[in-house]
């Protein structure tokens, strides 16, 4: 929302200040044109350099986020792994246990 004001205040700008130029010029048409031409050289240059600066700052921004999702991507596959291997360790515990259980239930059957 603030880059938009200020492309508009920049545009703005410019619209009102040629109209100035050109209402209270104390020179010949060539020289206020030709003035008028540099000065619009150089705010559509400032405004170019504006827009690669705002263009700089949303790419530097979404490399950022691109790599910490990446580092949140990596650690929730690490945790994913931890806990499968913790599961599949809960799983023998319990299978070893009630292998054991139904060895003492056979056993006192007999």
């Amino acid at each position: 929302m603030s880059t938009e004001r200020t492309v508009l205040g920049i545009v703005a700008g410019l619209a009102i200040g040629s109209a100035l130029g050109i209402l209270f010029a104390p020179e010949k048409g060539t020289t206020t044109r030709r003035k008028l031409t540099k000065k619009s050289e150089r705010y559509v240059e400032d405004l170019g350099d504006k827009f690669n600066e705002f263009i700089e700052g949303i790419t530097d921004r979404f490399e950022a986020v691109k790599k910490e999702a990446v580092r949140m991507a990596e650690n929730g596959k690490a945790k994913m792994a931890e806990l499968e291997a913790s599961g599949k360790a809960k799983m023998a515990e319990l299978e070893a246990n009630g292998r054991a259980k139904m060895a003492d239930l056979e056993s006192a059957k007999k």
